[in-house]
């Protein structure tokens, strides 16, 4: 491979190798040595290896940071999605790593170069080389970096949580405590009601919320509870419900 070439993956990657030969090396898939006996390199399994157990590290790293509320089981859901062949072959590429690869002709004539067991493997033993090379910083930079799109689609599809929900957490975390929730007024004929309902924390008002239902009644309060304590935090007042 030409020495610009290495150049030009560096800059993509967003890290200047110490040890150029560790980068080389994770292009190289066993075909291209069953052809070339001879070269001076190995095949990229064992970075490929290494990778792989790094790559998990960082997205269970990123999931469990990013999604505090989210069980052990979902996390491990979405951990698998990140880190499936067929994502790290889409991340791959983008980076186009297949243009890098040495592969043999018999497996670059069958279409290997868009192989996704390839191309992952490629973008793993890649993983696998920076953080030998620069250390788990620079390899979690670039991670995040070349699953920006897949980890962005999953903060998507999240479902924003309700008043109620972040209020409570809220409650829990500065005053454990649970919020109750207390209707205070009911008027109006039964197809046209609106409901009134105070959110108490520790028995003293938080906030008060009105609506068509119960329920829209206590989201509006938990609104205004959450309302005040931003306005609580700008004034500099303290976090009291």
């Amino acid at each position: 491979m030409m020495n610009d070439s290495l150049v030009e993956l560096q800059r993509r990657i967003g890290a200047t190798f110490h040890d150029l030969d560790l980068l080389q090396q994770a292009l190289v898939h066993r075909s291209y040595l069953n052809e070339n006996p001879g070269f001076p390199f190995p095949a990229n399994e064992r970075l490929e290896f290494l990778g792989d157990a790094v790559l998990g590290l960082v997205v269970a790293e990123y999931l469990f940071v990013r999604f505090p509320d989210l069980p052990e089981g979902e996390l491990t859901n979405y951990r698998t999605a990140l880190v499936r062949t067929e994502t790290l072959a889409r991340a791959a590429i983008r980076l186009d790593l297949g243009s890098f690869l040495y592969l043999g002709k018999g497996e670059r004539a069958s279409g290997g170069m868009q192989r996704p067991i390839i191309q992952a493997g490629a973008f793993e033993a890649v993983v696998g080389a920076i953080y030998i090379d620069q250390g788990l910083e620079t390899t979690r930079e670039f991670i995040h970096k070349a699953l920006r799109r897949e980890l962005r689609g999953l903060a998507r599809a999240q479902p924003k949580k309700d008043e109620k929900s972040r209020f409570q957490e809220e409650a829990q975390s500065r005053w454990q405590q649970t919020p109750v929730y207390r209707t205070i007024a009911a008027k109006g004929p039964d197809h046209a009601k609106r409901f009134t309902v105070e959110v108490l924390v520790g028995g003293v008002a938080a906030g008060r919320g009105h609506g068509k239902s119960k329920q829209s009644a206590e989201q509006a309060a938990a609104r205004q509870a959450l309302r005040k304590l931003v306005k609580q935090e700008k004034q500099g007042e303290p976090e009291n419900p």
